[in-house]
């Protein structure tokens, strides 16, 4: 066992931080590659994200590192895409042993003084929403517990960064539903000074100003706030 105790309660009690805050995933991302590296000693991290079929780089951490991520990302191959697909850890002390397994990967890790590596799957219940890569510039026999430590880092950010996307749609959601309140009011508003001014129901009002959009290449929200807030006539 080689991870550090006192660096993993604080990683912990940094992700527990985020919680009363309205945290980005980017932010949960960032304490996930923080902690792999201080909690497990490893010179460098990277995590790939499942975006639309595909495993998408989304943070690193050690600059040599990125190089072999991205050649990740565009040959989907490697240790990242081996976890999430099975959604088991694959623990590599030896890269040299992969070439034939990853040869693209491979070249580029070893090019970037990549050793040893490791792909731990982010989970969520039986999700697997992508995978963090843990990367050494020597061999390394990866211990059970530290697998373990990884594996628990990775989880409660894939936690996070779920709830950050769910809480994120939930305001995007509510904010349309805010402006369709607040579009209904106004156009209601026009509706009712257009039928005022010219003698006809609300009905005929409204197609009034829906013609006139049409005709102007306008939005129908555009004219009723015209004919509300700067008295457009029609």
């Amino acid at each position: 066992m080689s991870y550090d105790g006192p660096a993993l309660i604080e990683a912990m009690a940094r992700f527990a931080r985020l919680l009363p805050i309205e945290y980005e995933s980017d932010e949960a991302l960032d304490e996930l590659v923080t902690a792999a590296t201080e909690v497990l000693g490893v010179t460098g991290a990277g995590v790939v994200m499942l975006t639309d079929g595909r495993l998408r780089l989304a943070k690193t951490a050690g600059d040599h590192v990125t190089a072999a991520e991205l050649c990740q990302e565009q040959r989907q191959e490697g240790p990242c895409v081996d976890a999430q697909r099975s959604g088991q850890v694959v623990a590599i002390g030896d890269i040299t042993r992969c070439a034939a397994r990853w040869p693209q990967y491979t070249a580029v890790a070893r090019q970037h003084r990549v050793v040893a590596v490791a792909g731990i799957p982010m989970r969520l219940r039986n999700n697997m929403i992508g995978a963090v890569d843990l990367y050494e510039n020597r061999s390394r026999s990866w211990a059970e517990p530290d697998l373990e430590v990884a594996q628990l880092l990775a989880d409660t950010a894939a936690g996070y960064v779920v709830n950050a996307d769910k809480r994120q749609r939930q305001q995007a959601l509510t904010g349309q539903l805010r402006q369709a309140l607040e579009s209904r009011v106004v156009i209601e508003q026009a509706k009712g000074v257009v039928s005022n001014a010219n003698g006809i129901t609300p009905d005929e009002a409204f197609a009034l100003i829906r013609r006139y959009a049409r005709t102007h290449q306008l939005r129908l929200r555009a004219v009723a706030q015209a004919i509300v807030e700067t008295g457009l006539r029609i």
